[in-house]
């Protein structure tokens, strides 16, 4: 599989199914809690957990977040010149210790830059589901992508 695609490479309503998937395990969360310093009793203290709602920890979000976008990076960013911008990040469910998660984006829109024609923006939405195919996390991104350099012909992609 190569890594990362050019401009041209976007087609609106493209699906890619990110793979592989990432099973988060207790030590992921701890150390992802203690190295971004949210130290909600919801995420280290099992014991309050157990009174919530949920009855357990849940995995910090954010981490969530991070592996989901990493999850697309292959798909989607990986020839990008900038991450321009995510919006509308919806936490759409719990997520536990042991879930494993899946990624998916959808490509909504693609816009030439008017600036530099050697790039364009390209915008996606993406889905982050368990292993139970439960949606968890979306989002949507803009990614600043280079057009492809006219000495590289075209490769074949999967997704």
């Amino acid at each position: 599989m190569a890594f990362g695609r050019y401009f041209e490479d976007f087609e609106v309503g493209q699906v890619f199914k990110h793979w592989p998937g990432r099973t988060i395990t207790e030590t992921d969360d701890t150390w992802f809690s203690l190295l971004t310093m949210n130290q909600h009793p919801l995420h280290i203290d099992a014991h309050y957990a157990k009174q919530t709602q949920h009855g357990q920890r849940l995995v910090v979000g954010t981490l969530v977040f991070s592996l989901v976008v990493g999850m697309s990076v292959a798909d989607v960013s990986g020839h990008a010149i900038a991450n321009l911008e995510y919006q509308e990040i919806k936490h759409l469910g719990p997520v536990f210790h042991g879930d494993t998660l899946y990624a998916e984006s959808r490509v909504l829109s693609k816009t030439e830059s008017k600036s530099k024609p050697d790039r364009g923006v390209v915008t996606v939405e993406t889905f982050g589901v368990n292993q139970k195919q439960e949606k968890v996390l979306s989002l949507r991104r803009k990614v600043l992508v280079p057009k492809r350099p006219l000495d590289e012909s075209p490769r074949h992609h999967d997704g």
